[in-house]
Parts: C-alpha cells; sequence; structure tokens
C-alpha cells in the first residue's frame, strides 16, 4: 500500500472544531409556541403578499446568563444567529400559502411543508440553546421578510419576539 503524503498531513494536523454540548431537545409548549409564532409572521408575509424567493426567516436568541459576541455585516447591521429562506419550502407570488414546487412533485401537503420548515428551525434553536437545561427565560427574536442586499436593511418584515418557557 501506498502512502499518500496529502493524507498523512491532513490526519496529523486535522483538529476537530465540534462544540462540546450536549443537545436538549425543546419541550412541546416551547415547540407549539415556535410553531405558532412561525405559522403567524409566515401567514402575514403571504396576506401582504411579501414573499419572494430571496425571503427568509431570521432569528436571534437570547440565553440568559450567557455572552456570546455579536457580528455585523461591513454595513454595520446585526447578523442573525441563523437563517431559513422561507422559498424553499413555500411557493411565491401568491396571497395564500401552498407547497413550494419540490413539495408537490413528491406529492406533500401543506402540513409536511411546516412539519420540515419547523424541524429544521426546532433544530436550529435547540443548537444555540444546548447550554441550558431548560429553556426557561430564553428569548427568540423572529423576523420574516426580504433585505435590500443579504446583508441589508429591512424593505419589509414583520417580526415576533417570545420568550420561551
Amino acid at each position: 500500500m501506498v502512502s499518500n503524503p496529502l493524507n498523512n498531513l491532513l490526519q496529523n494536523d486535522m483538529r476537530d472544531h465540534t462544540p462540546d454540548f450536549k443537545m436538549n431537545e425543546l419541550s412541546l409548549e416551547n415547540k407549539a409556541l415556535i410553531r405558532q409564532t412561525v405559522q403567524q409572521l409566515i401567514e402575514k408575509l403571504f396576506a401582504d403578499g411579501k414573499l419572494t424567493p430571496h425571503t427568509h426567516l431570521e432569528f436571534w436568541i437570547e440565553v440568559p446568563g450567557i455572552q456570546r459576541p455579536r457580528g455585523t455585516f461591513r454595513t454595520g447591521f446585526l447578523m442573525p444567529d441563523s437563517f431559513i429562506y422561507i422559498s424553499d419550502y413555500f411557493q411565491s407570488g401568491d396571497l395564500t400559502v401552498k407547497p413550494g414546487q419540490a413539495y408537490i412533485n413528491d406529492g406533500l401537503t401543506l402540513d409536511n411543508v411546516w412539519d420540515d420548515l419547523l424541524d429544521e428551525l426546532y433544530y436550529q434553536v435547540e443548537i444555540f440553546t444546548s447550554q441550558v437545561v431548560s429553556g426557561k427565560g430564553v428569548t427568540l427574536e423572529l423576523w420574516a421578510g426580504n433585505r435590500q442586499r443579504p446583508e441589508g436593511e429591512w424593505i419589509y418584515a414583520v417580526d415576533r419576539k417570545v420568550e420561551l418557557g
């Protein structure tokens, strides 16, 4: 067997940067609160005819007792902790909430779309809240809308801040 110097270099110099934490699943009550809030935001977005291919759901999480730096874009706007492109899940250009074309092609329903979107959001929230055993006191700020650029100011947005219990 021939030794590959590149593989040896990668194996010897590679470090694991995976955070050392245990994922804590959100409670059923917190999942229900997040679901209700996200559905209200997205339904408002649709009712106002503001869903475009670039519309996204951004969120920020505050965990009590844990300070962490916040990033900003070059333009000075606060970076979200994470975001999800809403148009990956729903059709744009309509005033009613409808599954995206990929879901329709697979014969899936609007309930499947909501489940997929919310599963992704729950997972991302669980990553940020993994430092605490209970979600009590954690605040989640959600914004849905369109920015001038991905890092620019909002052209249109709906938002809501909730405290998890």
